[in-house]
C-alpha cells in the first residue's frame, strides 16, 4: 500500500513537471503597434530580361533556373551560320568599296574622273563599312552573354528551340536588392502617407523582417483606383521574387492586452488558447479576438485577464491534456 501511494505521488509530481516545461507567456497590457495588413509580392529592385538579337536554333545551354551567374558570363549559344554568311558578304563589300575608293581618289588627283565620282565612291565605302560593322555585331548576339551579376530566375527557352529576335530566354535578378509591392485602396490613402515604418511578414518562411524604407508611389490604377507602396527589403536570402509576402503598415501605438498568434487554437469560428493555472494544471479557454496588433500578437477582448498563463505552442499542450499529465 505505501508502495502504491508512493508511485501515486511520483506520477502526479512528474505530471506537474511535464506541464510546467511548456512554454508560455504571462498574459498582460503593453504597448504595442497598431498596424494596417496588406498583402503583396517580392520582386527585385534590379531584374532584367535577356533576349535574342537574331533568328537561329539554340545549339548550347549553360545556365538555368535558380544559378548563379557573372556579369559577361555565356548562358547560350544560337547557331549563327546565317550571320557568319552576312558577315563574309559585308566584308567582301567592304573591301571591293575600299578598293574602288582608293582606285577613285587616284584617277581624281591624276584628272581623269570628276569629284562627283570621289564623293560617291566615298559613300559608298562609308556605307560598307556600316555595313560591316553591323553584320559584326549580329554575328557576336550568337553568344548569349549576362549583363549583371545575379541569378537565374527563369529560363525560357530549351536546346534545340528556335530563338527569334526580342524573343526573351533568360530573366535574371540581383539578390541583394528585395523589394514588396503592396496596393493600397484609396481611403487609407491618408494614412499611409505618414507611415515610414513597416514590418513584413514571410508565412512561408515563417520569418519576420523590418522594412529600410516605405514609399507610396503618387499614381492611382484608373481600373481598380488602388495605389502601390513599394517596400525595400533588408538582406533576405530565403526570400525570391514572386514569393507572397503580407506588409504591416505601422499607423500607431495603444495599450492592448495581446496573445501570440501560434497560441491561439480554432474550431471553425470558435478562438481559444491553453491556459496554465497555479497548480499547473491545463485548461482550454476560448477567447474573442481582436486585429493583429505588433509582431505576430492578436488583440484580445474578451476571455483572458492580466496574469494568465498562456502556452505558446498548443499542440503540445493537447498532447499533455489529452495523456491526463
Amino acid at each position: 500500500m505505501r508502495t502504491r501511494l508512493i508511485f501515486a505521488l511520483f506520477l502526479a509530481s512528474t505530471a506537474t513537471a511535464f506541464a510546467q516545461e511548456l512554454a508560455s507567456v504571462v498574459a498582460a497590457p503593453h504597448r504595442v503597434d497598431l498596424t494596417f495588413p496588406a498583402e503583396s509580392l517580392v520582386e527585385a529592385v534590379q531584374q532584367t530580361t535577356v533576349g535574342a538579337q537574331i533568328a537561329g536554333r539554340v545549339i548550347e545551354v549553360k545556365a538555368d533556373a535558380g544559378q548563379q551567374v557573372r556579369k559577361g558570363e555565356v548562358l547560350m549559344r544560337i547557331d549563327a551560320r546565317e550571320a557568319e554568311e552576312a558577315a563574309r558578304a559585308a566584308n567582301a563589300q567592304y573591301a571591293n568599296a575600299k578598293l574602288n575608293y582608293e582606285r577613285t581618289k587616284s584617277l581624281v588627283a591624276q584628272k581623269f574622273m570628276s569629284a562627283a565620282a570621289l564623293d560617291k565612291a566615298r559613300a559608298d565605302y562609308d556605307a560598307a563599312a556600316a555595313s560591316r560593322a553591323a553584320a559584326g555585331a549580329s554575328e557576336s548576339h550568337a553568344t548569349i552573354v549576362s549583363p549583371l551579376t545575379g541569378i537565374v530566375a527563369r529560363r525560357l527557352a530549351e536546346l534545340g528551340d528556335m530563338a527569334t529576335p526580342s524573343k526573351p530566354l533568360f530573366t535574371i535578378y540581383e539578390p541583394g536588392g528585395l523589394r514588396v509591392t503592396a496596393s493600397i485602396p484609396q481611403y487609407r490613402l491618408s494614412d499611409l502617407r505618414k507611415v515610414t515604418t513597416a514590418r513584413v511578414e514571410f508565412p512561408e518562411l515563417g520569418k519576420w523582417v523590418d522594412a529600410t524604407s516605405v514609399k507610396l508611389l503618387p499614381t492611382a490604377d484608373t481600373a481598380t483606383h488602388v495605389s502601390q507602396v513599394r517596400v525595400n527589403l533588408p538582406p533576405v536570402p530565403e526570400a525570391t521574387p514572386g514569393m507572397f509576402a503580407r506588409v504591416h503598415f505601422v499607423v500607431g501605438q495603444a495599450e492592448k492586452l495581446t496573445v501570440p498568434a501560434t497560441a491561439v487554437v480554432r474550431r471553425g469560428e470558435v478562438a481559444a488558447v491553453y491556459v496554465q493555472g497555479g497548480d499547473g494544471r491545463l485548461s482550454l479557454r476560448q477567447l474573442r479576438l481582436g486585429d493583429a496588433v505588433g509582431r505576430g500578437e492578436i488583440e484580445v477582448l474578451a476571455g483572458l485577464s492580466a496574469g494568465d498563463k498562456v502556452v505558446t505552442d498548443p499542440v503540445k499542450a493537447s498532447i499533455r491534456l489529452k495523456s491526463g499529465k
